[in-house]
């Protein structure tokens, strides 16, 4: 069978994975994060940082013992067993192109606001357009992803510069519905941050991954947690929290508040490039997922076939679009990143959990990347990355119930 080109170095796969977290989530969902955290709402980013933060340590070491391209499948069906590994991979896989479907949503909301296309016209083209590039190549993806996400960083820093005068203006821990709130608004901005577990599906692809990954991984949870706080202050001290709640456009309407309309204009072109980098990296990640649990055989065998000329799993790819393009019909950015972060939180709990149980049952197993914090075998950092999941595990629930 043929594999894939070995392409991509640490910079590369940082770039790709700040990508995907900088994505929709931050442009999207820091208004309706500010419904329930009021100024507080950076206190929501820099909680869901943390917990990002034991998870991504985790998945480094996880992902330095591991050869394969399947991710979470592999370190579950190491750590538990097959049935229990399949079902936790297979959410993983839902996430994905749920998730992409939404995002594509919000693009063609951003679009049609600019131009006279239709939403869901819209939806359907930036699904296709970026399964293309997904298909033509890894090394065109990338090219498209590192263009993106300069452009997303860039409309983050005039926020965050915008808002380095106003600092201090307001109290930051003004929270108007307590501390419940604050962590109801960081079970569900903690969909601003996926992604950074997506890059390990990227290993095939990337030169020496038993050292490039785990390091991607902590360089774009370390520099998106910094961004993220930042954004979140900035934007209470320019606005008030509850004129962010209310738009539709939360980042755009805090450009508008100092620099004028023209500023709302440019940072909705902005998030343009923001949402569509989002559904490339995620329909990306996610073919590469499907394809290595095909090569474990846990998928029908012709989701692992890989393009003779283009060297990409392109019937995996296909595959996607076709899911994707089925929930593209889903509107609600809201419902739909609280049912992501539900698969999310479920997932991750699973996956400290898995390192916890290998630590003693592979204990001999090469790591290039030893997750920090240990007595003895045990892992403090995955414990608390367990626990903390399930924690927000429970406030998706409670969002998703509407108490």
């Amino acid at each position: 069978m043929v594999g894939l080109k070995r392409t991509l170095g640490l910079f590369d796969v940082t770039v790709a994975s700040v990508g995907i977290i900088l994505g929709a989530g931050i442009y999207a969902l820091i208004g309706l994060a500010a419904q329930s955290s009021g100024n507080a709402t950076w206190l929501s980013f820099l909680i869901t940082a943390i917990i990002a933060i034991f998870t991504g340590l985790s998945y480094a070491e996880l992902s330095s013992m591991f050869k394969g391209d399947a991710g979470e499948y592999d370190y579950l069906h190491a750590a538990f067993n097959k049935p229990f590994a399949f079902v936790m991979a297979f959410s993983m896989i839902c996430a994905g192109f749920i998730s992409a479907a939404t995002v594509s949503l919000g693009f063609a909301g951003y679009i049609s606001n600019l131009l006279p296309i239709p939403v869901l016209t819209g939806a359907v083209l930036l699904v296709i357009v970026m399964t293309f590039i997904n298909f033509i190549g890894i090394q065109e993806s990338n090219k498209f992803n590192m263009i993106s996400t300069f452009i997303e960083f860039i409309g983050l820093a005039i926020i965050v510069v915008l808002g380095i005068p106003k600092l201090g203006s307001v109290n930051y821990l003004a929270m108007p519905h307590g501390f419940s709130g604050v962590f109801s608004s960081a079970a569900l901005v903690f969909f601003a941050y996926m992604g950074f577990e997506s890059i390990i599906k990227l290993r095939e692809e990337t030169k020496n991954p038993s050292v490039t990954i785990p390091k991607a991984l902590v360089y774009s949870i370390l520099i998106t947690s910094v961004l993220y706080v930042l954004v979140a202050m900035s934007a209470v001290s320019i606005v008030d929290w509850q004129v962010i709640a209310a738009s539709e456009a939360p980042l755009a309407t805090v450009a508008q508040a100092v620099l004028g309309s023209n500023a709302f204009t440019l940072l909705a072109i902005i998030a343009l490039f923001s949402t569509s980098n989002t559904v490339l990296i995620t329909l990306v990640t996610t073919s590469r997922m499907i394809y290595g649990m095909a090569k474990e055989k846990t998928l029908p065998a012709f989701l692992a076939e890989v393009h003779p000329t283009r060297k990409t799993p392109h019937l995996a790819i296909l595959v996607l679009m076709f899911l994707t393009l089925a929930f593209v019909l889903i509107g609600d950015i809201g419902l739909v990143a609280n049912l992501t972060n539900f698969f999310l939180f479920a997932t991750f709990a699973s996956v400290n959990l898995s390192l916890i149980v290998l630590r003693y049952k592979c204990k001999q197993t090469k790591r290039s990347f030893r997750c920090p914090g240990n007595i003895g075998q045990f892992s403090i950092i995955a414990f608390l990355g367990f626990l903390s999941s399930l924690f927000m595990l429970l406030y998706v629930v409670k969002n998703l119930l509407g108490f």
